[in-house]
């Protein structure tokens, strides 16, 4: 066990998935102890008591209870969606001081504003981790404030790593990360529709065609991980000229599927941006 982390409190403000997905890595692999995890939201109790008889650990949804956790914690893990962020920092504000490391899972939210919204310049990290870290598959990008010191850097390195892999990133590329891997996951499984579809209309049962579906998506994915090869390189080994698969990467480019894809990431990245842009408006306003 690293002690690092494992010597300090890390509060959860927030209960979702991302937010189980990730002390539940923690725990697994025993990276900290229950005991040192505070779980909070406002009110879905019942999911708070599954929460505390799964894992162990702290959980409160009475409101002196979620201060004394946030104030005392060394970590506060901000988990809560983007409409919520104004009201949530407001709260924060008076709990939180500079000695403390908050990290933010929040999708478009920038360090500078979030600094904003708490006037001060505490330690933070920015991340953008996708819905893979609930299985112990997630992809992570990571920025940090200038105030992060080396220590504190490892120690939400170590964090995410216990979901996936990371990645550290310019803060400005963040947007881009949550194009790529945070809205990712949803165009592959957009994909595994398409191609299901295309098998049932051929004729095939549709639990076969499942079947086949995700046996071939995991088969690709491995291969460019374990071969290390460029993907353009393992897609020519694979059409013959003139063959069916060349047909099919033929009928892909006149429905300019690359360009889509292109589309999308630029998309998700923009609508990222946007979305922490209004935040900010609305505390204006």
């Amino acid at each position: 066990m690293t002690s690092s982390i494992a010597q300090k409190r890390i509060a959860f403000v927030g209960a979702g998935s991302m937010a189980e997905a990730l002390f539940r890595g923690l725990i697994e692999r025993n990276i900290t102890q229950p005991e040192q995890l505070y779980v909070m939201n406002r009110s879905d109790q019942a999911k708070l008591d599954r929460i505390h008889k799964q894992y162990g650990v702290h959980v409160s949804s009475d409101t002196s209870q979620r201060e004394a956790y946030i104030s005392q914690a060394d970590v506060v893990v901000v988990c809560m969606k983007p409409k919520d962020a104004v009201t949530a920092f407001q709260e924060l504000k008076v709990l939180l001081n500079e000695r403390q490391l908050l990290i933010s899972v929040i999708a478009g939210l920038s360090i500078e504003k979030m600094e904003t919204l708490l006037g001060s310049r505490m330690p933070i990290a920015r991340t953008m981790p996708n819905t893979s870290s609930t299985i112990g598959l997630g992809a992570t990008g990571i920025s940090f404030s200038a105030s992060v010191g080396e220590a504190y850097r490892q120690l939400v390195i170590q964090m995410f790593e216990a979901v996936g892999i990371v990645t550290i990133v310019e803060e400005a590329k963040l947007e881009i990360v949550t194009g790529l891997s945070g809205s990712g996951p949803a165009y592959v499984y957009y994909f595994i529709e398409a191609m299901i579809h295309a098998a049932v209309e051929g004729g095939l049962p549709e639990q076969e065609a499942r079947k086949l579906t995700i046996q071939t998506l995991l088969g690709a994915a491995h291969m460019v991980q374990q071969t290390q090869e460029d993907p353009a390189e393992l897609r020519r080994k694979v059409t013959s000229p003139g063959g069916a698969t060349q047909a099919a990467i033929e009928a892909l480019d006149r429905y300019q599927f690359k360009e889509g894809v292109v589309t999308a990431v630029t998309s998700s990245a923009e609508r990222a941006k946007q979305m922490g842009e209004q935040i900010i408006t609305a505390k204006q306003d």
